[in-house]
């Protein structure tokens, strides 16, 4: 590991209403522990990072503060907010006197639970070199453009790639990011790296290779498939 320090900051502000659960889906059970549990484990574990910033949902802080009291390298557990914008500024602002601007951040989805070490590896070392970093894997199936039911494009499919995360930045390079994206009144992201790609043009993006198994936790379904993966990796 090089000499910056490697914080990664696990997002869970979310409350994920398409799993038709009272509890946010980060709290869902998996393998017999909660989603978000899997996610902190995945960085206290990696030898890459050096600490973890958890954000929650306000209503269920006391839940993620209890799931995260057994990770030394948690240093915190706050609220997140309304918006994933908003919970990743929160970060930002909870970092700010403490994270030098040449740090390495990653943001996680909390509902990624299988995220592995060889892909925060790769996001880590890639920060040596490159400013922003984005965990994707190459599409394997044919992607169409539609508007309402009608077919207007089929993009070529070996250009594309499925986003995930962790997305890593030096800490100076989100943090400016963002503070530009606030100026305009109609920012509205759904990741970090198209906060950067929009809002800091200038700073080239590395694409680095992802896992197909780390999925993101959004219908019933990939609870199943989740359960699945992990009972394979145990046999």
């Amino acid at each position: 590991m090089g000499s910056r320090r490697v914080i990664a900051v696990v997002l869970a502000g979310g409350t994920g209403t398409r799993m038709g659960s009272a509890v946010p889906k980060q709290l869902l059970h998996l393998a017999g522990r909660p989603v978000l549990q899997h996610s902190i484990e995945a960085f206290e574990e990696s030898e890459d990072v050096d600490e973890v910033l958890v954000l929650m949902h306000p209503d269920f802080l006391a839940e993620a503060r209890d799931l995260a009291a057994s990770s030394p390298k948690v240093t915190e557990v706050i609220a997140g907010g309304r918006t994933r914008n908003e919970s990743t500024q929160a970060a930002l602002d909870a970092l700010s006197g403490v994270a030098d601007p040449d740090d390495k951040v990653l943001f996680h989805d909390a509902v990624r639970p299988l995220v592995d070490a060889a892909t925060i590896a790769r996001c880590v070392t890639a920060l040596d070199r490159h400013d922003a970093v984005y965990a994707a894997v190459p599409s394997v199936d044919t992607i169409i453009e539609a508007e309402g039911t009608r077919l207007v494009a089929v993009p070529d499919r070996r250009r594309l790639h499925r986003g995930q995360t962790p997305q890593g930045f030096r800490m100076s390079t989100i943090r400016d990011a963002y503070a530009t994206a606030w100026q305009d009144p109609q920012f509205e992201a759904t990741d970090d790296c198209s906060v950067v790609l929009r809002y800091a043009p200038q700073v080239a993006i590395e694409v680095v290779l992802g896992s197909a198994t780390n999925l993101k936790i959004t219908e019933p379904i990939d609870l199943v498939i989740a359960e699945a993966l992990l009972a394979r990796d145990r046999a």
